[in-house]
């Protein structure tokens, strides 16, 4: 009798911790985008010194590079920049991309480029692109494209393009390197 209700206790015991304990919330998915959705944040973003960074899970490049955008957008932040991400990585990756944007806990926000169409929203956001990784596209604080990096850089450069950019003058940026 006596193992009975120590079972007993036990389980209801267990059954308490378990309804009490708060539920973890999942991190959600990134939005999904089109060009349509692309321009919607670059209006959303008007009025601020903006970084736009294009990346995949499988261009190593861009993993590389990610942490330290990441460490840039926690310096520059209070300054008034502004840093989104736009993973392409196709549906086949989702969970690639979700590991990822686990494992580097981004400070600014980041979206996910629809399946589809893919040269027409490249075309949308730099003139020319032809799909190299990563792309990092800048923005003055009047919403005008005004540089962009193809392929990674280090940290000085992106440095001198986010001074230029939080200038308001927008001239130190890169004029598409």
């Amino acid at each position: 009798m006596k193992i009975q209700t120590a079972i007993a206790a036990v389980m209801l015991l267990a059954a308490g911790t378990a309804l009490a304990a708060p539920e973890a919330k999942a991190p959600r998915d990134p939005e999904m985008i089109d060009i349509q959705g692309f321009q919607r944040i670059l209006e959303q973003n008007r009025g601020k010194a903006l970084l736009v960074n294009f990346w995949a899970t499988w261009c190593e490049p861009c993993r590389d590079e990610y942490p330290m955008l990441n460490e840039l957008a926690k310096q520059y932040a209070p300054k008034g920049l502004e840093v989104v991400g736009v993973s392409m990585d196709d549906d086949g990756d989702l969970i690639l991309m979700r590991r990822f944007l686990a494992r580097y806990k981004p400070v600014f926000p980041n979206y996910r480029k629809t399946a589809g169409a893919e040269a027409a929203f490249r075309q949308s956001v730099l003139a020319g692109w032809t799909g190299t990784m990563p792309v990092s596209v800048f923005y003055s604080k009047d919403g005008r494209q005004v540089g962009h990096f193809i392929g990674e850089k280090g940290r000085e450069q992106y440095e001198e393009a986010i001074r230029g950019l939080l200038a308001d003058s927008g001239s130190a940026a890169p004029p598409g390197k």
